[in-house]
């Protein structure tokens, strides 16, 4: 289980949204680059970084501070938010992104997925956004048609490195992580499920290691690390603790 401390950007900026509501953004570094930097030093493993304004325009809107990042840490980043074709999926990788996470354009075009799992096997993975059991695209403005379980199984067998379930009525505001419906998606695919939205203390983290949620990959999380309600130091003993035992 890997515990994916979140970067979220917005105008250059480290925020958290509540609920994926852009005008409820709270700026918590200035910094970005020094906010990766500093969870690195707290020895995390894995950064989970999204490019709000990309999200919301189609294309890359944060390129600068997800560079410097890059150069900051060494530990490995995954990035989405404006990430719609293969050539913006090449040139990230390229930039030394270890994975892209394709989210709007995995309900409008799988087909994208579909080759650019082929291509770069291991490096794609797929961001499912859910409110109220449906799929919400475009920075999470508009809601699909159609649940995360009926596109995760679009992609069973294309090599898709993970999929990232996150229940936007819980994001932002630490109400706890939806493990119930979490853990439903990932017993029902074979692809590895990551639980994002609404983490909030040691005992969500305890939760995420207990034995119904093994199948889980691990959990992103952003706003408990931001003020100070979850202890990283402490979450990250009992992760290490876990993976001992197993």
């Amino acid at each position: 289980m890997i515990l994916f401390p979140a970067i979220d950007l917005k105008e250059g900026h480290c925020v958290r949204l509540e609920q994926g509501d852009m005008a409820r953004a709270t700026v918590f570094n200035l910094d970005p680059a020094a906010q990766a930097a500093s969870f690195a030093a707290q020895g995390f493993e894995y950064l989970h970084v999204v490019d709000l304004d990309g999200a919301f325009a189609g294309k890359p809107m944060n390129a600068h501070a997800v560079e410097a990042m890059l150069a900051a840490v060494s530990m490995p980043v995954q990035l989405g938010g404006g990430i719609r074709d293969l050539k913006t999926v090449e040139a990230w990788l390229t930039k030394g992104i270890a994975r892209v996470i394709i989210g709007t354009a995995a309900v409008r075009d799988p087909q994208l997925v579909k080759a650019a799992a082929k291509t770069f096997p291991g490096r794609v993975a797929v961001g499912l956004d859910a409110r109220d059991g449906k799929v919400a695209v475009q920075g999470w403005a508009e809601t699909s048609e159609v649940t995360a379980l009926d596109i995760a199984r679009r992609f069973e067998d294309a090599g898709v490195a993970a999929i990232i379930f996150t229940d936007i009525s819980r994001d932002g505001l630490l109400k706890g992580l939806n493990l119930d419906a979490t853990i439903a998606l990932a017993e029902r695919i074979s692809i590895p499920v990551i639980a994002s939205g609404g983490l909030a203390s040691l005992d969500d983290v305890t939760a995420l290691l207990a034995p119904h949620a093994r199948k889980l990959a691990g959990a992103i999380v952003g706003r408990a690390l931001y003020d100070g309600r979850l202890d990283p130091q402490a979450a990250l003993a009992l992760i290490r603790s876990a993976r001992a035992a197993a």
